[in-house]
């Protein structure tokens, strides 16, 4: 993660999500912006061949398109979520992320109550 400062610890102002984190050579890159109970925020920016092997998430996830594309496989069918579009994502369905070159998106973690 670049930079320790979250911007829940700063005076509120309008940020650029493309400008939030900078793409780096052959790596993915992730920025927290908000951690807290309710879940969490975070941009990614995904160099072109890079990306996040399959995987699940004890909770359900947001992925918002900032830049480029990415084909997101989700319980064995394959979304293509590109910039301004979402796609959610529900606790426990395995799921990747496959950039199309680079990539970078918003992931927003809803940690809710359990059901019964």
């Amino acid at each position: 993660m670049s930079g320790s400062r979250k911007l829940s610890d700063a005076a509120p102002k309008v940020e650029n999500l493309r400008q939030l984190v900078e793409y780096q050579d052959k790596a993915v890159v992730s920025r927290m912006l908000v951690k807290n109970a309710g879940g969490s925020v975070t941009l990614f920016a995904f160099d072109g061949g890079e990306g996040l092997s399959e995987h699940t998430a004890p909770f359900d996830a947001l992925v918002i398109g900032v830049e480029g594309a990415a084909d997101i496989p989700l319980g064995g069918v394959v979304h293509r979520v590109a910039e301004g579009e979402t796609l959610l994502m529900p606790a426990n369905v395995p799921h990747a992320v496959s950039p199309v070159g680079r990539f970078k998106m918003l992931l927003v973690m809803i940690r809710g109550e359990k059901p019964d």
